[in-house]
């Protein structure tokens, strides 16, 4: 679990005033590093946030006390059903876990990296044949995937944002095949303090996968203070990426 104090007070971003109409209950499937900085992040933008893990929903009555009111623990088909966009942030080799009905017709973003020590050997991985989003995409047939934090340290993530228009705002790679939903991760990430860089289709996320320019580095190393990271910083680093 993070450390949610890392964001610290008068760094919120967004304000409640940002959340759009319709739009106002963040959904999390897998509630660790990653997980619970988003969950922090959104609800320090106004946004309700609907937790889950592989644990149960009794696991996460700490956090859920620590982000406040705007938060509630479930299943992950309880985070898939009341999230108006829902975060899959579990290790790449449970996503065919991820539940798929209550999902339908949702913006889903995905955060996963290919690890194999971790996840094991995944052939369309392995020989560029698929990538982790396009993976998702195929499981979630009638969701709408886009790929976002998967690029960035927990830790980072929690410091770096912004306000819009500040000197110091940090931009997040995306990459999806449907253009409305990466408008809806668009501003998702703007209320929570970040622009974005739209790299291209699923098919381009691996631009942003683990061991390329854009992975961690543009934003400091690991365990040190962040470096805020330009769009055009970000736009570099992607575009550097070499299979």
């Amino acid at each position: 679990m993070c450390h949610l104090s890392r964001l610290g007070p008068g760094r919120n971003r967004g304000g409640t005033s940002g959340v759009r109409a319709g739009m106002t209950t963040i959904g999390l499937i897998g509630s660790g590093n990653i997980g619970s900085t988003v969950a922090q992040l959104a609800v320090a933008a106004g946004y309700d946030v609907v937790l889950s893990n592989s644990r149960g929903p009794e696991t996460l009555a700490g956090l859920v006390a620590e982000l406040g009111p705007r938060a509630r623990a479930g299943t992950a088909a309880d985070a898939a059903a009341a999230g108006d966009i829902v975060v899959v942030t579990v290790p790449l080799k449970a996503y065919a876990d991820v539940p798929v009905e209550p999902l339908a017709g949702k913006v889903v973003i995905d955060t996963n990296n290919y690890y194999p020590e971790r996840d094991g050997q995944i052939a369309a991985l392995d020989e560029d044949t698929s990538t982790t989003g396009e993976l998702l995409q195929q499981h979630l047939a009638d969701s709408k995937v886009v790929k976002g934090f998967n690029n960035i340290w927990f830790g980072h993530l929690a410091t770096l944002a912004r306000p819009a228009g500040s000197a110091e705002r940090s931009a997040l790679p995306i990459a999806g095949d449907d253009a409305a939903a990466k408008l809806v991760v668009t501003e998702f990430l703007d209320r929570i303090g970040y622009d974005a860089v739209d790299v291209g289709p699923l098919a381009e996320n691996w631009r942003t996968q683990r061991d390329t320019p854009v992975y961690v580095t543009p934003y400091g190393p690991y365990g040190e203070p962040g470096t805020p990271a330009s769009a055009a910083t970000v736009r570099d680093a992607v575009a550097a990426a070499k299979r």
